[in-house]
């Protein structure tokens, strides 16, 4: 009987330390994507897009990032936000056909903006802001093909349609979810002027992400105790 109450806590404190570096795993890749923040936002409406970068490599830093505006539904109006020690450059492109707005008739538009000369370090992430509008009224999301370029040349694109969420592609592409009028939060608005550091950036999805992944390694630590208070006691009793 020894036996047998020794191989349940042996069982138990593996199992407990597998769900912990399983969970960590999920959390770690949930915050390895380029992603647009917030997530929603109006139709029609203005609002600031942080497009977050993470630094996934441990052996390299990011070193440029390029981001597609969507071509099939051109937003009139963008504009940057600086970040210390990158350089940023807007592309524009001629439209296939014009496209009708309320303040007109528009041929071209910002198809491309790319930020170079920086670094993110591995461990790290950076948000480039862009201010745009006003948003697609016919569609219920855009997306933003990223292109994550690192220092040893690799480059990583982020353009998959990640669809509804259920079966993630491996390189999601940044998306926004846009809702009817009157349905968003009032928190979404022009650029802010002030720059952020990488630490003050941080939202809640990443906040959760590493939140779960504590939690995890916390029933490992839990399992792991409760194993050994059981092989304790065996040996004891025995």
């Amino acid at each position: 009987m020894s036996r047998d109450m020794s191989r349940r806590a042996r069982r138990a404190a593996a199992l407990a330390s597998l769900t912990a570096v399983s969970i960590v795993g999920l959390a770690s890749g949930a915050a390895a994507h380029v992603t647009a923040n917030p997530r929603t936002a109006e139709q029609g409406s203005f609002t600031k897009v942080s497009f977050r970068v993470p630094n996934e490599r441990p052996n390299a830093g990011t070193t440029k990032l390029a981001i597609e505006m969507p071509a099939g539904h051109p937003i009139e109006h963008v504009s940057v936000r600086a970040v210390p020690g990158w350089t940023v450059k807007v592309e524009r492109a001629k439209l296939e056909a014009p496209v009708k707005t309320d303040g007109g008739e528009i041929t071209e538009a910002v198809s491309r903006i790319v930020w170079t000369g920086g670094e993110i370090e591995t461990g790290r992430f950076e948000e480039f802001d862009v201010s745009m509008g006003p948003l697609p009224t016919n569609v219920d999301q855009v997306l933003f093909k990223a292109e994550q370029t690192y220092s040893n040349d690799e480059v990583v694109k982020w353009d998959q349609d990640p669809g509804d969420g259920t079966n993630e592609p491996e390189h999601p592409a940044p998306v926004l979810k846009l809702t009817p009028k009157g349905t968003a939060p009032a928190a979404t608005g022009m650029v802010a002027t002030s720059a952020k550091t990488p630490a003050s950036a941080a939202s809640a999805d990443d906040g959760t992400a590493r939140l779960v992944g504590g939690l995890g390694l916390a029933a490992g630590v839990i399992g792991i105790g409760i194993g050994g208070f059981g092989l304790s006691r065996t040996r004891r009793q025995a």
